[in-house]
């Protein structure tokens, strides 16, 4: 019987990406406002385009914190300090719309609450995914994309060899896998490369495509997955010297995919970034990959999706689901799985809060091209043993 192959992309984006750029500045809000007060209640937006940022969104907080000098320090530290940018943290105008946080909602999730007794910040479903074809435990097709970027974002940063890289790029990894049976999947080989990377006007394109292909490229991919026929893709629009926020707008929880699983899996809908733990967007979503993390580190399925879900106000989840896609290991079925999970992981949000210790101003390092790339603060990425 011959085995199905398919190809499967997943794209990942820099720090000075515009919408990434977004997500740093409401977490980094976040982490200023949690650093002053750990009970902060927080759900912020960001808008960037040229040299404006707006903001949107609800506070309750203690903490007094200076908006601006946040917002300029975090977004100095991505890069843009080069008034050549279009785009400068020390002179952008920032505007504030951020409002108090509605009572009625407070009143609901979690005013005079237990942490067993906090509601949810609102309805929705959060999912977790986990493969195990890598030992991140993630798809081989975001761990290499997003690898390239961290090995683009090195050399910027520390090669003077380099110093014709901007911060605003993009990459693309496409894998060409084979269906195995029972669910199983395996990468054989990487199908297609693209790097979109911003650069100054000192380096042609030819040199920039050689230097791509030959200095970054097989420093990242293992040699096993290229061959004759891998595609490249490098810089194909030519000329990317105009970037950032003057060649695109940017908004917060625009690259929920790149954020998660890279298309792998599913997602719920709900972005994670300059949201405090009360809102399930994040902490649900958090507490499921840690789930299908620990199901696949234990040994009990080769990949899984989890689902979880919640309503407004309410402690306990509606639903838990499991899919091993069929890779549970002998002796167990789904519904093993699903009894696993309920006994291990207590999912009510102001437990998920405590037992992730997800008060810390942890996020915008966590947000920084992936929530689930292995970080020092990423407790939901240290498998649970069950």
């Amino acid at each position: 019987m011959t085995r199905r192959k398919f190809l499967f992309t997943s794209e990942q984006v820099s720090e000075g990406h515009p919408d990434k750029m977004c997500d740093i500045v409401s977490d980094s809000l976040l982490d200023a406002l949690l650093e002053k007060d750990p009970k902060t209640k927080f759900a912020c937006e960001t808008l960037i385009k040229n040299n404006t940022i707006v903001l949107g969104g609800e506070i309750s907080s203690t903490a007094v914190i200076d908006y601006e000098a946040v917002i300029r320090a975090s977004l100095a530290k991505i890069g843009y300090h080069d008034e050549n940018f279009d785009f400068s943290p020390k002179t952008c105008q920032i505007i504030n719309f951020l409002d108090v946080q509605s009572s009625e909602i407070a009143n609901s999730v979690h005013v005079d609450k237990t942490p067993e007794e906090i509601g949810a910040g609102d309805q929705g479903l959060m999912m977790g995914y986990a493969t195990n074809e890598t030992e991140e435990l993630l798809p081989l097709t975001l761990v290499l994309s997003t690898k390239l970027i961290l090995k683009l974002k090195e050399l910027r940063e520390t090669n003077a060899s380099f110093k014709w890289l901007r911060p605003d790029c993009k990459t693309q990894v496409t894998v060409e896998y084979e269906q195995l049976e029972k669910g199983k999947i395996r990468p054989l080989r990487v199908h297609t490369v693209l790097i979109s990377t911003q650069h100054t006007d000192e380096i042609s394109l030819e040199e920039l495509r050689r230097s791509l292909r030959e200095d970054v490229i097989p420093l990242v991919i293992p040699q096993k997955y290229l061959d004759g026929e891998t595609k490249y893709f490098l810089n194909p629009s030519n000329s990317f010297i105009v970037g950032g926020p003057k060649g695109d707008a940017g908004v917060t929880g625009r690259k929920i995919i790149a954020d998660t699983y890279g298309g792998w899996g599913g997602h719920g809908g709900g972005a994670f970034s300059g949201k405090d733990a009360t809102k399930v967007d994040r902490s649900g979503a958090y507490a499921a990959r840690w789930m299908a993390k620990s199901l696949v580190a234990n040994g009990y399925c080769e990949r899984c999706l989890v689902q979880v879900t919640y309503g407004i106000g309410m402690a306990e989840p509606i639903s838990l689901y499991v899919d091993s896609y069929g890779t549970v290991k002998d002796g167990f079925d789904d519904e093993h799985l699903t009894s696993l999970l309920k006994k291990n992981f207590d999912l009510r949000p102001g437990m998920i809060i405590k037992e992730l210790n997800l008060e810390r101003p942890i996020y915008r390092d966590t947000c920084i091209l992936n929530h689930f790339m292995p970080k020092t603060n990423s407790t939901w990425e240290v498998p649970k043993k069950i």
